[in-house]
């Protein structure tokens, strides 16, 4: 049975890292990667109105994935309720799983090789999501998974228990 885990989380909270060690225990995993759909999606820019465009964008992709029996893991921002609320109803299925990547923004800053963080801090970088960029948590998630406390190794155990409990996965993963 195919699957969408949307995770949502602040820049370098862990998403990509989870959404790839995810694709070695789950080899036909699609990972939508925010890094990735930022290049062939064309991003108008970081609006809040651009970044609702955007996350709407990835929902479709997700959603054809979905129609074709393919299992997805988008790893993007997506920092408004009002976005993922829009994911939940485009994709409008009840294999639609968001999962918050909890981890503190301090945390998250310690994390980031790129710079982007000191680049936001400095100014040289506008609407950057937990600086000087908005991010709204999840108020009811389906599920939660804490990287700041917890290895990528236990994040996924955490993910493929939930996966098998909703009869989503086989034993056997």
């Amino acid at each position: 049975m195919s699957f969408i885990i949307w995770m949502t989380g602040l820049p370098c909270s862990g998403k990509s890292t989870i959404a790839i060690e995810l694709g070695k225990h789950l080899p036909d995993l699609e990972i939508l990667d925010g890094d990735d759909i930022n290049k062939w999606l064309k991003p108008d820019g970081w609006s809040r109105e651009s970044r609702i465009i955007n996350t709407k964008r990835a929902a479709h992709v997700a959603k054809l994935l979905l129609k074709h029996n393919i299992s997805a893991c988008v790893s993007v921002i997506s920092p408004y309720n009002e976005s993922r609320k829009a994911a939940r109803e485009i994709i409008n299925d009840d294999r639609f799983i968001e999962t918050y990547i909890k981890c503190q923004l301090q945390v998250c800053e310690s994390r980031d090789v790129k710079g982007m963080y000191k680049k936001a801090r400095s100014g040289e970088i506008i609407n950057f999501t937990g600086v000087n960029g908005e991010y709204e948590i999840p108020s009811k998630p389906d599920l939660v998974i804490d990287t700041e406390n917890h290895s990528p190794h236990e994040n996924v155990i955490e993910i493929m228990q939930y996966l098998k409990a909703r009869k989503l996965i086989s034993s056997a993963n």
